[in-house]
């Protein structure tokens, strides 16, 4: 199924795992949106506007603004936008994606559809399960730039397709599993982005490292809970790709989710703070979207509730975290 593998997206990210399918194949192809930015790109053999300390041998790399040309020519198609621009990627799409091997790496959902990425490809674009995959885990594409040890989790229903991305992906550097559980890795991917607006904010209110902590916990019981209710198989919230991730988005610096949580408790309105910080925090629209969803599973969810009250009903952070920690053991 693997054939000629496609990077879609143009962001930190994408270009982060440009570099790890390097490692393991000759040539990929990469869409890239803008034709300015992949002249760009040629001329100066690195990402323009994002981790530009990698540098890329592009006679190996094929770059398109064209989506279905991407689609033509590649058989595995490895999403990387952010969430809010999946759909509109894909509206000058003709060609056909349900006998594509299709790799989201996107740690969103899709707003309007309240569906995760996976369940978006199932359901608009008939793509079979066998042929959808998630990519997951605790993995800040700054370090994977670096070269530091990122440790990835293949999720799909298709163990041997799981296991032959994960072998691809493998490398030094990269330690790969496996998975089953491929809503249960993309919800969790959602989740841990709103939870790192929750440290985020309370790290700007100066709560400390301990309240930090009691935070976390809560975060990991909430998850669970959530991910029992919407889909009830057996897993280990402790794996990597659930807690890992999730702590690694709570606490690093490189998280974007915990900077723009930090500018909300220190004070910035959700616009100003979105104007500064020019890129996307997937959490801010993960929350919403994770609130829609909730109104018909009726989880107890404490810390998502009060990051939406914060965000969309304009509760102030610093009565809004205290009832939190009220609540919290």
């Amino acid at each position: 199924m693997i054939g000629n593998i496609a990077i879609i997206g143009g962001g930190s990210w994408a270009t982060a795992i440009a570099k790890m399918m390097l490692e393991k194949n000759d040539h990929i192809w990469w869409f890239i949106r803008r034709d300015d930015r992949i002249e760009e790109f040629k001329r100066l053999q690195h990402n323009p506007s994002y981790l530009t300390s990698v540098r890329f041998d592009t006679d190996r790399i094929t770059f398109s603004s064209d989506i279905n040309e991407i689609v033509r020519n590649c058989q595995t198609l490895v999403f990387v936008t952010p969430s809010p621009y999946l759909k509109g990627n894909l509206k000058r799409l003709k060609e056909k994606l349900k006998d594509k091997f299709i790799v989201t790496a996107i740690k969103g959902i899709v707003p309007e559809e309240n569906l995760v990425c996976s369940e978006y490809f199932h359901h608009i674009y008939n793509v079979p399960d066998e042929n959808l995959a998630v990519l997951g885990g605790p993995s800040h594409a700054e370090e994977v730039a670096l070269g530091r040890l990122t440790y990835l989790t293949v999720g799909c229903s298709d163990e041997q397709k799981a296991r032959d991305f994960a072998t691809m992906m493998a490398s030094e550097y990269v330690k790969t599993k496996t998975s089953t559980d491929v809503l249960g890795i993309e919800y969790a991917s959602v989740l841990k982005n709103v939870y790192a607006i929750a440290a985020g904010i309370t790290h700007g209110l100066k709560y400390g490292d301990n309240f930090q902590s009691v935070l976390m916990s809560n975060a990991t019981q909430e998850m669970e809970r959530f991910l029992t209710t919407v889909h009830p198989i057996e897993r280990n919230i402790y794996d990597s790709v659930y807690m890992g991730d999730l702590l690694v988005t709570g606490y690093s610096n490189f998280s974007r989710n915990r900077v723009f949580g930090t500018m909300i408790g220190n004070g910035y309105s959700v616009k100003n703070a979105q104007i500064e910080m020019e890129m996307i925090a997937e959490g801010f629209f993960g929350t919403q979207c994770m609130k829609d969803i909730n109104q018909h599973l009726h989880v107890n969810m404490p810390i998502l509730d009060a990051v939406y009250n914060i965000l969309y009903k304009r509760i102030a952070p610093t009565i809004e975290i205290k009832l939190l920690s009220e609540a919290f053991r």
